[in-house]
């Protein structure tokens, strides 16, 4: 009997977006996050006395501003070492993007798969051979899987690779695959990587993306980790996955339907974060609060969404462990949808141009037609999958949700001011 840690998309010292800008945001854990998160995989792995870790790419984030990152990894790798626990890394297109991380001398404990072709590594001890390779470039676009090698016979094979798949929201559709090609390998486990969600593709054969190991923003909600496998006589007996992020993320909907005063919605937002505590598991956590439903204070939300605000700001900071990234009023006037508002009205217009930009689905190059060239100008921390860079028609659809909610604030606060 064996166990072994598959984990992926570290993203080490990648930036936490959309808490940093606010007062008393907890700076030094957002910045660190990645960082401990990864801590916690090394001291699962010497507790559970993991035979090896797989990690399926994007160890890094893009080059480094200096060399503290591969410091850091290379000092914890020499920790797993010293416990007798051996490394296996494909590298990703966030690898690939950096010509520091591929300079790497690794510890002897550690292999990194070559970019070439597929490599096997042999782990006679155990009976595991472990099929892998690298990433060349940042943008690959073939199908790597295909060059992977049969299943060695008497072995319990295991591929090694960072992969888009058949597609996923939100992903970049890298070294693309199919399930039934990976099937076809006879491989007992596929370690994946490259999807920031996890999630068990398939069990005859185990195909598995374990999701990234630390939330990075508030489209990577809920825990994240890696995931702990047993094998025992050539089969996988136990599949556990395991948190390991310190900082965590979480979208709140909160109905406010029967509120009558924003005091009243107040208090729903004060148990709506007490929830989100007991949730998160003692970690710090940002969340991003949509109020909906119809209310008789629909107006008062909108004509006052600065107020409200920073009193659910000023809510979250009392709980000391809850950080408010963004409020979304998504409410509606009592007995009046955006349905029924005048075709002629300000609002009518917004919406029908937001429902026919989701429609026909738009792209960011719709609204910004230099947005690659401004993309390709930034740094790689800051141009890859992100809040800022919403990728898919979902991402897409979630901003001109957004900016429907803004612009409708904006027309309601000519209106006059209202008090609780």
């Amino acid at each position: 009997m064996f166990r072994f840690i598959h984990a992926a998309d570290l993203h080490l010292d990648s930036p936490l977006m959309g808490l940093e800008g606010y007062q008393d945001a907890p700076v030094e854990q957002i910045r660190n996050a990645a960082r401990r998160a990864f801590d916690n995989l090394v001291e699962i792995a010497i507790e559970k006395e993991a035979a090896f870790v797989l990690l399926a790419g994007d160890v890094f984030d893009g080059d480094w501003k200096d060399h503290n990152s591969g410091i850091y990894f290379m000092n914890r790798l020499g920790r797993l070492n010293k416990a007798g626990i051996r490394v296996f890394i494909a590298s990703g297109n966030h690898d690939a993007a950096s010509s520091i991380s591929r300079a790497l001398l690794l510890p002897e404990n550690a292999i990194l798969f070559p970019s070439k072709k597929p490599e096997t590594r042999i782990l006679e001890d155990i009976g595991v051979a472990i099929h892998g390779q690298s990433f060349p470039s940042r943008a690959v676009t073939e199908d790597l899987s295909r060059n992977y090698p049969p299943a060695s016979k008497g072995f319990f094979n295991i591929g090694l690779l960072h992969t888009s798949l058949t597609g996923r929201p939100g992903h970049e559709p890298y070294a693309p695959c199919t399930t039934d090609g990976l099937c076809s390998k006879d491989y007992q486990y596929w370690a994946l990587g490259h999807v920031h969600q996890r999630e068990e593709v398939s069990r005859e054969p185990w195909i598995v993306f374990p999701g990234n190991i630390q939330g990075r923003h508030i489209r990577e909600t809920g825990p994240k980790g890696c995931t702990l496998v047993t094998v025992e006589g050539g089969n996988i007996i136990e599949m556990e996955a395991q948190d390991l992020d310190v900082f965590r993320w979480c979208v709140s909907s909160v109905d406010v339907s029967d509120c009558e005063s924003i005091n009243a919605v107040a208090d729903l937002v004060q148990q709506s974060f007490q929830d989100v505590i007991g949730k998160s598991e003692n970690r710090p956590v940002a969340v991003r609060l949509i109020l909906e439903g119809e209310t008789p204070v629909h107006r008062q939300l909108h004509e006052r969404s600065e107020y409200c605000t920073d009193q659910f700001r000023g809510i979250a900071a009392g709980l000391t462990e809850v950080w408010l990234e963004k409020v979304i009023f998504k409410t509606r006037k009592e007995g009046m949808p955006f349905q029924e508002i005048d075709d002629n009205s300000p609002l009518a217009t917004i919406e029908g141009e937001v429902a026919a930009l989701k429609q026909r689905g738009a792209s960011l190059v719709d609204f910004i037609p230099d947005i690659e060239q401004l993309r390709n100008k930034l740094p790689p921390e800051l141009s890859g999958e992100s809040e800022l860079f919403p990728s898919g028609n979902e991402g897409v659809a979630s901003l001109c949700e957004d900016v429907k909610d803004l612009l409708i604030g904006r027309i309601l606060k000519e209106g006059g001011r209202y008090e609780d």
